[in-house]
């Protein structure tokens, strides 16, 4: 068994719930995409098992509660979730224009984020850290346009 089905069984056992099949292919499913996903997304990688899009809606506050999936970001009004168990800290740049994602790794920021916690007396739990702005690929569309 693969820890992120045995952390979800444990949680779902602690919540007086079960791990159905269902379940399992939305678990299985949002650590197969290596890559931020919604609802929809999920579903569309799931919807032959049989599993519908209002199970993995509701599934999906599970994943959170459980700690194995975290929001990423929020575009154009969907959520976007990644799975995190295993997966290294990062920072998310996103651009504003063409809502494109590019992650890179946080650990050049963590020791400075470290040492601020510290300061302020402050132990950090989890770190999530959007950036907003235009990309490349927006910035000289913008300065060509002009």
């Amino acid at each position: 068994m693969q820890e992120h089905e045995s952390r979800f069984k444990t949680f779902l056992k602690e919540k007086g719930l079960k791990l159905t099949q269902s379940r399992y292919s939305v678990l299985e499913a949002a650590f197969r995409l290596h890559e931020h996903f919604d609802a929809e997304t999920l579903y569309s990688h799931i919807k032959q098992s049989n599993v519908s899009l209002a199970t993995v809606y509701r599934t999906l506050p599970l994943l959170l509660e459980a700690g194995l999936i975290q929001l990423a970001v929020r575009s154009e009004g969907r959520d976007r979730f990644e799975h995190i168990l295993g997966h290294p800290r990062h920072v998310h740049w996103i651009c504003e224009k063409c809502k494109s994602v590019v992650e890179t790794d946080l650990a050049t920021l963590l020791p400075a984020l470290q040492r601020e916690a510290g300061d302020i007396k402050f132990d950090i739990a989890s770190i999530t850290l959007n950036i907003s702005g235009l990309c490349w690929k927006c910035r000289n569309y913008e300065n060509e346009s002009q």
